[in-house]
């Protein structure tokens, strides 16, 4: 479904990510890890067209989308979330969502200035559409609160469901456990599995909470200094010297 071949990105003399491949197969909930500084959030800067390769391609559903735009990328079916949530924070939660759905909408300017019944339409179908997403996510009681008030758990629920939003095919999270207690990652793991599978998604995550990784992923491919090191499944990993020399160390999952 999403597939890297031989991807290099450089800024000046430095090498982000080297000669990079990698494939993600319809349904998968595939794990990215490996240490700060590795190539991670640049390989999904790459995918979702913020960054352009210095060589290499990539294709999604057998398209080169390696010169497309983000928002030509968005619109294929890539969504992602960042590292450091990116929400509208002086806007409620389902505008937050709404917003979203623009680039779907159809009406021309000259309908929305004059509220003509097409866009009037479709708002009122984008609005009950951001509802439903904030439903699927616990978060519709909360629809008309700021976005900025919520709490941080709730934050990273919300950037989900506006990523959904743009009904994705593919969605790509970026340290979605940053910041939380062990309760809240337990119910992310939770609510990322039914999401897959309620949306019928393919998922790939950046991680560094190796309870989520190990714990969800059913692949984890391992970055150290731009490189692929190693790929396969979770137990593969926990057992593979070096990543355990790289970036697990001595811990559990590299003796488990």
């Amino acid at each position: 479904m999403l597939r890297l071949d031989r991807v290099t990105k450089k800024f000046g003399g430095l090498v982000a990510v080297n000669n990079v491949s990698l494939e993600l197969e319809q349904g998968q909930l595939a794990g990215l890890i490996g240490p700060n500084g590795a190539g991670k959030t640049t390989i999904f800067n790459v995918i979702t067209g913020v960054y352009r390769a210095d060589s290499g391609k990539v294709y999604f559903m057998g398209i080169d989308v390696t010169k497309k735009k983000p928002h030509e990328i968005a619109a294929l079916g890539i969504a992602r979330t960042f590292q450091n949530i990116k929400l509208f924070h002086r806007m409620s939660v389902l505008d937050n969502v709404r917003v979203a759905c623009h680039f779907r909408l159809k009406a021309s300017v000259f309908s929305a200035v004059l509220d003509l019944p097409k866009y009037a339409r479709e708002e009122r179908e984008m609005t009950k559409e951001s509802l439903d997403l904030l439903e699927a996510v616990g978060l519709k009681q909360l629809a008309n609160e700021s976005a900025a008030s919520l709490p941080y758990g709730y934050q990273r629920k919300l950037e989900i469901a506006r990523a959904l939003a743009t009904r994705p095919r593919i969605l790509l999270l970026d340290e979605p456990a940053a910041g939380m207690n062990p309760e809240e990652t337990a119910e992310l793991m939770r609510f990322i599995k039914r999401i897959r599978d309620e949306f019928g998604l393919t998922i790939l995550l950046i991680e560094h909470d190796m309870k989520v990784v190990m714990g969800i992923c059913e692949k984890i491919t391992v970055l150290d200094h731009g490189c692929v090191i190693a790929e396969g499944s979770p137990k593969e990993i926990q057992n593979n010297p070096e990543v355990i020399k790289a970036y697990l160390g001595s811990g559990a999952y590299a003796r488990s």
